[in-house]
């Protein structure tokens, strides 16, 4: 697979492009007012203990408290479960480290290890996203380029995706050999292959002095105090991302540049050839044809090679896909004509999950297939895209309603929170009311006003669109209305309304009425 990273940086922005195989798969933004937070270590003071859920909020220094669940706080290992576990769970590629997530014996109480008003060490595992705020974890990790270094855990993990063995074997043997008595837990990352142990032990040394800067730095602040932040959006994709499977990364700022190269002269000299720097007139996300896609990116529809298309909807608890064969129609076999369909929607779905950075629990509701060996060839076709992904992705067995459940994990905002925000006027719903639906609201606030006795003369203020339809469709609207009511009314067209929105005012006096009236 031929892998590409294009970097587009300017003072007020940075924007990261990977690119497979020609198709543009993953887009990472970051700006300076919202910077990146997962991975930053605070020094905490407990304000709420909740035993209720077994959750405590912690008070970080940020707009709203951050919240601890009673999993995510340090205790002693399940022995009888990590022993023999060759698998070891590495977040391999994630911004921060990863294999924080462990399991436990039996926890005790959250009210039991933690009081309010206690200091707590912790770190960000999951930004604010809408109305909630951070989520964080006693169980720290430092990420390195080969190794994720945890100083609460207790074993040698090699990440999954190192499939042989026997190097599965020697990592962790190296490791083990290095790993100072009672320093903590280590896993090995997925370019850790081969590695040799000088190297290994070299970073390990770093790490644990890291760790070590951080532990010293908790006793001259103050709770609620930042103690270790996250290295830069750039710096991070370098030593996450960036190995021998990458061919080449372009960058267009001669600053980002240089220090990239500065950084990668320190992890990883042989790679310093492959990085580029881009200096023609032409912008170099236009040069790439990717800024039309990205101008794309939060439409509704997402049209399939074939001639099928997706529709993508975002809502509160999920987000539900829907999967349609268009103007594809195939030739002879309905069946064959479906699967071919639904094989492309698979790919695509883990596409647009990876490239909208969508999290939580999405619904694929591909198209009815009658036999179970072509619906189970497109939940192999959709796990196999999704295992390029570098955030944490399970999918389920189709269920009885032919619908493909799956999870994303969800670390900060989708693009779609994060770079746009609620229409003023349909206030995010998509949707506002027809020209008719308002012209039967106003007639109901008009006669709320009659049932009151007012005679005061109304004018009424509406939008352009709607006075239009007033005028062709409803010519005796104000007649009929000055009937029933007995009030004198003028209509006029007000362009500064909302298409949905319309003025009620007392004509004498100037007085705004509409809240007193429009109910419906």
């Amino acid at each position: 697979m031929k892998r590409e990273i294009l970097i587009n940086a300017n003072p007020r922005e940075t924007r990261v492009a990977i690119i497979e195989d020609d198709q543009l798969v993953e887009l990472l933004v970051d700006r300076p007012e919202a910077r990146r937070m997962v991975g930053d270590i605070y020094l905490g003071r407990v304000e709420a203990v909740l035993p209720g859920i077994q959750a405590a909020f912690v008070d970080i220094g940020t707009e709203k408290s951050a919240f601890l669940h009673a999993s995510d706080l340090v205790f002693p290992e399940d022995e009888s479960e990590d022993e023999h576990d060759d698998d070891a769970d590495d977040d391999d590629e994630s911004e921060h480290g990863g294999g924080s997530r462990r399991r436990h014996a039996k926890a005790p109480p959250i009210q039991d290890v933690l009081k309010r008003g206690q200091d707590l060490i912790v770190q960000v595992s999951k930004e604010p996203i809408s109305t909630k705020g951070p989520r964080v974890t006693a169980q720290v990790s430092l990420a390195g380029r080969f190794l994720v270094y945890m100083p609460f855990a207790e074993r040698v993990g090699v990440s999954r995706k190192i499939g042989d063995r026997e190097e599965r074997k020697r990592l962790r043997a190296q490791v083990e050999a290095v790993l100072p008595k009672d320093a903590g837990g280590v896993i090995v990352r997925t370019v850790g292959e081969d590695v040799t142990k000088d190297t290994l032990e070299r970073e390990l040394t770093t790490l644990i002095g890291q760790w070590k800067r951080i532990k010293r730095k908790t006793h001259f602040v103050r709770a609620p105090a930042l103690v270790h932040r996250e290295t830069s959006l750039t710096r991070g994709l370098m030593r996450d991302v960036f190995s021998t499977k990458v061919e080449q990364v372009t960058v267009d700022s001669k600053q980002v540049y240089n220090e990239i190269l500065e950084y990668l002269k320190g992890i990883a000299p042989e790679l310093v050839d492959r990085i580029k720097l881009y200096e023609e007139q032409t912008p170099l996300f236009d040069q790439a044809n990717i800024e039309q896609e990205l101008r794309d990116l939060f439409k509704r529809r997402c049209d399939l090679p074939s001639g099928g298309y997706l529709i993508i909807e975002p809502t509160e608890a999920l987000v539900s896909v829907d999967v349609n064969s268009g103007r594809y129609t195939g030739k002879k076999d309905p069946e064959k004509t479906i699967l071919k369909t639904n094989l492309e929607a698979a790919r695509e779905v883990a596409r647009q999950a990876r490239l909208r950075d969508l999290g939580g629990i999405i619904v694929c509701d591909f198209i009815d297939m009658e036999t179970k060996a072509n619906r189970d060839k497109v939940l192999q076709e959709l796990r196999m895209h999704l295992g390029r992904d570098r955030a944490r992705t399970k999918a389920f067995a189709v269920s009885d309603l032919g619908l493909i459940e799956m999870t994303r994990q969800r670390v900060r905002q989708s693009h779609l929170q994060s770079m746009t925000e609620p229409c003023p006027t349909c206030h995010g719903t998509g949707r506002v009311f027809t020209a008719e639906t308002i012209a039967r609201r106003i007639e109901r606030s008009i006669k709320r006003v009659g049932l009151e006795g007012r005679k005061d003369p109304l004018l009424v203020r509406i939008h352009p669109d709607v006075a239009m339809y007033v005028l062709e469709n409803e010519k005796d609207f104000l007649k009929k209305l000055e009937k029933a009511t007995g009030i004198a009314l003028e209509l006029r067209d007000d362009p500064l309304l909302k298409p949905d929105e319309f003025k009620l005012v007392v004509k004498s006096a100037g007085r705004d009425v509409t809240g007193q009236y429009a109910v419906a």
